[in-house]
């Protein structure tokens, strides 16, 4: 938190994805205040979804630092259109081509909004703050309810003319494998993202203890404890991350690929094979070698690089990677 007589300047920064709406104001050295949250009604239509974000925008607007707003910074579940302002996130079936970028500036005054996915948003923060500070050529991913990605290559971010480049999490690895809901097949997302990694694993008979969720995070206990149906649902995962890694690798040159969110969390569980399975895939000289890394900055990730991202489109230069 900052301190009371904190003065900015700041990027208000809001991160959306399938499963919660959270803000913060972020100042240029990557700190968090005022923080923000709702859970996302990622089954009504559009309007009550934007709802849920204007609720947050509204706590942060009555923060005491709102005064020294520069901007906001938005990132979110895709894919997204920077170039018209409007998202259709996969997971969020009530919003396609939904004007966040207009209904939001609306909110705030005028304030400039910068929109990105949030891949690209995760990347910005680690890059500027994270695991992948220091590397020109990096692939930063978040493995959650979606599976999500960015790069930076020649030590700038690279968000692409819609803010969606290092969309890793729809690439296909499985050629005839399971219908995507974004209409693709064998998408790396269908089968590594968390609600994926626990409907495999029922699905092959593994059962929850009672009163647990069937969660990724619930398939990451019994996989530690032994359970072979766990252990080959997080080793099916990390067999399709790798091959999106290596895939991206041969393409733009990698140095680094920086692994966040909460499947990430299942640690080596997921890193060990995953690591593994990249020697396998990613053979040729210029793609093997490259490092596998948790991210460093867990779920605040999205807010700084919602805030990084915006901040570098506005030419903020405090708020920019060393």
């Amino acid at each position: 938190m900052h301190p009371q007589g904190a003065t900015g300047p700041f990027v208000a920064a809001i991160d959306i994805g399938g499963t919660k709406i959270a803000g913060a104001l972020v100042d240029a050295e990557g700190r968090l205040s005022a923080r923000a949250l709702r859970p996302t009604p990622a089954g009504e239509d559009d309007e009550t979804v934007l709802r849920a974000v204007l609720d947050v925008v509204g706590e942060l607007r009555a923060a005491p630092g709102w005064a020294a707003v520069a901007a906001v910074g938005i990132g979110s579940a895709g894919p997204v259109d920077a170039a018209h302002g409007t998202v259709s996130p996969v997971n969020v079936p009530g919003w396609r081509d939904f004007p966040l970028v207009a209904r939001v500036t609306e909110a705030v005054d005028g304030l400039p909004v910068v929109l990105t996915g949030d891949g690209v948003a995760m990347t910005a923060a680690e890059h500027w703050q994270g695991a992948a500070r220091g590397y020109d050529n990096a692939l930063c991913m978040v493995v959650s309810t979606g599976v999500g990605g960015g790069l930076v290559l020649g030590g700038a971010l690279l968000p692409g003319p819609t803010g969606n480049a290092g969309h890793i999490g729809h690439i296909s690895v499985d050629l005839d494998g399971d219908l995507c809901p974004c209409g693709s097949r064998g998408c790396v997302e269908r089968i590594a993202s968390g609600p994926n990694i626990a409907r495999r694993a029922l699905d092959g008979g593994w059962v929850p203890p009672v009163g647990t969720a069937p969660t990724a995070a619930a398939v990451a206990e019994a996989a530690r404890a032994g359970d072979a149906v766990a252990l080959a649902s997080f080793d099916r995962a990390a067999q399709a991350l790798a091959a999106g890694i290596a895939a991206t690798a041969t393409l733009v040159e990698i140095h680094v690929a920086v692994i966040g969110g909460g499947v990430a969390g299942a640690g080596p569980i997921l890193f060990d094979p995953l690591r593994e399975h990249l020697t396998r895939y990613a053979t040729l000289s210029f793609a093997a070698g490259v490092e596998v890394v948790p991210a460093k900055l867990g779920t605040d990730a999205g807010l700084v690089g919602a805030a990084a991202a915006a901040a570098q489109a506005l030419r903020l230069s405090a708020f920019t990677p060393a």
